[in-house]
């Protein structure tokens, strides 16, 4: 098959109504499995595209004919060409389906969203798939700058800008049913927000001139 110029595609971030409908039907103890089963696969593929789009920027691309690895140097005029079916296309066109689309990230964060994708299918009980879910979208970047976590991964898993999603998540319902462990993780997460927004002002101070 010869399948030249066939763009790569990449799973959509999660969108917020699911999320929202998930979290309140799980603070008064109600598990809709199709819903949980929806949303914890749709994370599943945007997970596994992250670390799809971040492999190929280093050099090892899947091809969107046939799915083999084509490895190549990532050079603006390079012609990406897969030998298993003979799909090709400029690398630079590959790259532009990934700019711009949350989908980079350094190795920890794509660590982390592999232990996801590892993990969500062999989960068997509600609870246990909604600490996944849970855990997944409230999970960090690692700034070795800074030697800590420094921005939230949410805006890789979830539609909206970065200040969209970290208060759409600061709504999210919480009650007497809610999967145990689940306020815990939001809790540790909002402290995590006030201390690297908090790190971040104080970085702008030291730089403005005196």
């Amino acid at each position: 098959m010869n399948s030249s110029n066939l763009l790569p595609t990449w799973a959509p971030r999660v969108k917020q109504r699911m999320i929202q409908q998930l979290y309140e039907n799980d603070s008064q103890g109600i598990y809709d499995d199709d819903l949980l089963e929806e949303v914890g696969w749709a994370l599943y593929h945007r997970c596994r595209s992250f670390i799809d789009a971040n492999a190929a920027v280093a050099g090892r691309a899947l091809c969107p004919g046939c799915g083999a690895i084509v490895t190549h140097q990532a050079q603006p005029d390079e012609i990406l060409r897969c030998a298993n079916c003979g799909w090709e296309l400029p690398w630079k066109d590959y790259f532009k389906t990934i700019q711009h689309r949350q989908l980079s990230g350094a190795e920890p964060v794509q660590a982390f969203f592999q232990d996801y994708i590892d993990r969500f299918p062999k989960a068997k009980e509600p609870q246990e798939k909604m600490l996944l879910i849970d855990r997944v979208i409230h999970g960090w970047h690692w700034n070795v700058l800074f030697q800590m976590d420094t921005r939230s991964t949410c805006v890789n898993m979830i539609e909206g800008n970065y200040h969209q999603v970290v208060e759409f998540l600061d709504r999210l319902s919480y009650g007497p049913g809610s999967s145990p462990g689940l306020r815990e993780q939001w809790q540790e997460w909002r402290a995590k927000i006030n201390q690297t927004a908090e790190m971040w002002h104080n970085e702008r101070l030291r730089r403005e001139p005196k």
